[in-house]
Formats: C-alpha cells, sequence, structure tokens
C-alpha cells in the first residue's frame, strides 16, 4: 500500500471501471489532499479483468501507477455476472485506447487489502464504493467490526425516491448483487443500533448518494470546451484530454440514444468529489436525510430497490445519511479546474 500522507485524506476506492469511474480516478489524483491508499477493483460495468487493468492504466496516465491496485470478486454473490458493455463499451473505456499498464496489479485480493488497512488505522479511512458491492459483503465477512474500523463508507448506488436506471425502481451498482448489498444495508444498520455504552457504541452511518442527487451531475460539450481551455490544450495534443474525450463520446452517444441528451451523467465524480470534500461538510450537497434503508433482493418487481423508511414507520434507527440535493454547477466547476489543471501537468 501506498505511503502515509500527513493531513491527507485517507481514502480507498472500490471500483468497476467504467468510465466515469475513470473520471472518479482523475479526480482523485488531481486532488493533493487525497492519500490515495490503494484501489480495489471488481466485475460491475466489465469484467474484473477488464476494470483492474484500465484502472492501473488510468492511475498510469495520471501519474498515479504507483498507487496499488488489487482485484476483487469476479462474479456477484449468488447470481450471474451482468456487465454492460453498451454503455461502457467493450472494455469499458467507451472508444478510448490507452496503453498496457506497466504496473503490475497488487498479488492480493481486494478484501484482505481492505480489512487489513481498516485494522491498520482504525477509524481514519474512508471508503468510497463506486460498484457494486460484492466486495464490501465480503470483507464484512472477513472483519465484521468494519462499520466501527472505517471513518465512514460513502457509496455510489441506489435510487431513494426516483425512477431507477436499471428497471423501474432499481439502479445499476444495486442491480449487479442486491444480496450483497442487502448484507451491507443490515451490517450498518445492526451497527448503527448499538447503545452507547455497549461495547464501542454505534457505528456511524453510511453516506449514500444515488441516482436522486447524481444524475442532477450532467457533464456536456460545452463543459469540455471549458475544461479544454482550462488546460490550455485539446485532445489533439493531450493525452489526458484525448482520454477524456474518446471515453466520454461513447458515452454521450449511448445517452443520446437512450436519455435523450447529448452528454453523460457522471455519477462517480461526484460522490468522489463529495468525499474528498469532506461529505456533509461538502459544499456540492445539501438536504441529507437520516433514513433507515433495507434492499430488496427477492427477484420479484422490486429486486434491487433500496427502501427508504421516509416516515419511520418501521422504528428502526436510520442507517445511512441519504443526500438528496447537490450543487452539479459547483462540482462541473471543481471538476473542470483539477482535472484540467492534471492534463496541463501531464500534457
Amino acid at each position: 500500500m501506498s505511503g502515509a500522507g500527513k493531513g491527507r485524506i485517507p481514502l480507498i476506492l472500490d471500483v468497476d471501471t467504467g468510465i466515469d469511474d475513470s473520471l472518479a480516478l482523475l479526480y482523485t489524483a488531481a486532488s493533493p489532499e487525497v492519500e490515495l491508499i490503494a484501489v480495489t477493483a471488481l466485475s460491475g460495468n466489465v469484467e474484473v479483468k477488464d476494470t483492474e487493468r484500465n484502472t492501473r492504466a488510468v492511475l498510469e496516465l495520471a501519474g498515479l501507477g504507483h498507487v496499488p491496485v488489487y482485484a476483487g470478486p469476479a462474479v456477484p454473490l449468488s447470481r450471474p455476472l451482468e456487465i454492460t458493455p453498451e454503455t461502457h463499451g467493450p472494455r469499458g473505456i467507451g472508444h478510448a485506447e490507452l496503453p498496457e499498464p506497466v504496473h503490475p496489479r497488487g498479488d492480493r485480493h481486494a478484501v484482505d487489502v481492505i480489512v487489513e488497512a481498516a485494522r491498520q488505522r482504525p477509524g481514519e479511512i474512508t471508503l468510497v464504493t463506486l460498484g457494486p458491492l460484492t466486495t464490501l459483503e465480503a470483507a464484512l465477512r472477513a472483519e465484521p467490526r468494519l462499520p466501527w474500523l472505517l471513518r465512514r463508507w460513502i457509496m455510489m448506488g441506489g435510487a431513494f425516491t426516483v425512477p431507477g436506471n436499471t428497471t423501474p425502481v432499481c439502479e445499476w451498482n444495486i442491480h449487479c448483487d442486491p444480496e450483497a448489498a442487502a448484507v451491507c444495508f443490515d451490517a450498518w444498520s445492526a451497527a448503527v443500533s448499538v447503545p452507547e455504552g455497549e461495547g464501542e457504541g454505534p457505528a456511524r452511518r453510511m453516506l449514500a448518494m444515488g441516482l436522486d442527487v447524481t444524475e442532477k451531475a450532467r457533464i456536456l460539450p460545452e463543459h469540455l470546451e471549458r475544461l479544454w481551455a482550462r488546460a490550455g490544450a485539446t485532445p489533439a495534443t493531450n493525452g489526458v484530454l484525448r482520454f477524456i474525450d474518446d471515453a466520454l463520446r461513447f458515452y454521450f452517444e449511448f445517452h443520446a440514444k437512450y436519455d435523450g441528451f447529448y452528454g453523460a451523467f457522471i455519477h462517480d465524480p461526484l460522490v468522489t468529489a463529495v468525499a474528498i470534500d469532506g461529505a456533509e461538510a461538502s459544499s456540492m450537497i445539501g438536504d441529507i436525510r437520516p433514513w433507515f434503508v433495507a434492499v430488496d433482493a427477492c427477484g420479484g418487481p422490486g429486486d434491487g430497490q433500496t427502501i427508504a423508511d421516509r416516515r419511520g414507520t418501521t422504528g428502526k434507527l436510520p442507517n445511512a445519511d441519504v443526500v438528496m440535493a447537490g450543487d452539479p454547477e459547483e462540482f462541473l466547476r471543481r471538476l473542470i479546474e483539477r482535472v484540467g489543471g492534471l492534463a496541463a501537468a501531464r500534457g
């Protein structure tokens, strides 16, 4: 794992890279306040053999090739693997092509890395999950105290008050492995319910950012023009910008066909930016609701739904702080400033 950075924010990113995961990695690389301990990759948008390779290649493009990347689960907990090449391209990065990464994949399993890091640095590390929750479920089996050992779990996933993007009620990350998601939400529910004075007391609630807020973050061609201007270059002359342009072009084409606009929702970089900015303290989000959330994994019409107890009818303590509003323009301003600066530095 990478060395400690005094005063920096220790993060582990769990990704299924993925076009928007790639942008999240670039945003992280452009954020000097981050101590990126490791990146773990699993199957989701594409198979893990592609997600871990994409992750290493993007980190090298961004100048973070030294950050170790570890492979996690190749298949969901109990269902067949589904991937989405129609959204992210056959290898997960749209029309983009990157050289084979020079740095090898880490030789340990992602689960072991997360558990060991949390045990070594209790209360310090924020785990940001940007894909299915299969890795986290396995980590909880290996270390049930994870809700107390992590500083925070921040998740991109779910649809709490809006329609799903995979089924009428289900968001993609939860859809890929609802059984794993149900275990994770249940684990946090149990952890926050421990009474004060008993054991370690209650754990901290997870922070959930679902489609309710991430689909408000749309990147459009005009934002790319601002990004090129910030970098002082064009995709023809700059490798970072060329990657972004080729990857996002595929994403834009997908959204034009299925969502009626030429642009893209960039879920993962928003969630990552909020984690880096201090979660609830971030000026990029607002209207955070403490709710008890469960996941339907029954296989019926509600399969994969993140069911939020918005009226408190279950009587259960909230296990999640669900973000319901954000400031997409402030986020996009920061994305352009940081990633444009990274592209200029790497040019």
